[in-house]
């Protein structure tokens, strides 16, 4: 909403109307799915009003595939987890000059933990083999936390077998890229799983 505030962006607990009215379905729709348990919230001590945090108005929009861009803005936060930091520098400089993600990187397991807590991001772009832990660890561990079961994963690696592949996906990743990898397929990639359109970035391909 171009020259204007959008209203939802600081708004911390949320109505049944005000939920209907971000997720552009009715009222009643809300409250069934409040009543159903599959959209999660509490209700006001001593009435019958629905009150629903912001985290699970997004964690519930996400899972029905509902655009979370008024919510959440147009940002998408991305983390990269590669122990090779000629890749780390290659996705920080493409995407930080893309403009629709804001970027974090890894280096190690460990670090991809701490960051995918506090940064909380909507797609990791993950290396298989890590000099701490394997990817599939990572990415079961990223399915196993409430706040980011629902990040989306792209598994990268020049090394891996089919078998291994199969893992990967079981573990909840959701796309998987060989190394060498032309960078422009990833964000290709990138923009389908986060429900982005194709637009600005995407100057170079990188080994």
């Amino acid at each position: 909403m171009a020259g204007e505030t959008n209203p939802w962006a600081e708004k911390k607990i949320f109505t049944t109307g005000e939920a209907a009215e971000v997720c552009k379905v009715s009222q009643q729709t809300i409250i069934r799915c409040f009543d159903a348990g599959r959209l999660g919230g509490f209700r006001v001590p001593g009435s019958k009003f629905r009150r629903i945090p912001r985290d699970e108005l997004i964690k519930f929009m996400r899972a029905n595939g509902i655009p979370t861009e008024l919510l959440e803005g147009a940002t998408r936060r991305v983390l990269i987890v590669d122990d090779d930091p000629a890749i780390l520098e290659l996705f920080e400089d493409l995407l930080g000059r893309d403009g629709r993600f804001e970027v974090r990187t890894a280096g190690t397991g460990y670090d991809a933990g701490l960051l995918t807590e506090s940064f909380r991001p909507h797609l990791i772009i993950l290396d298989y083999m890590l000099p701490d832990i394997n990817g599939n660890i990572v990415c079961q561990r990223v399915r196993e936390m409430p706040h980011t079961q629902h990040t989306k994963v792209i598994c990268v690696s020049g090394v891996v077998n089919q078998a291994e592949i199969d893992d990967l996906r079981r573990a909840g990743a959701d796309d998987f890229v060989k190394k060498p990898f032309d960078i422009r397929e990833i964000i290709t990639r990138m923009t389908g799983l986060l429900g982005m359109e194709e637009g600005a970035s995407s100057n170079g391909a990188a080994h």
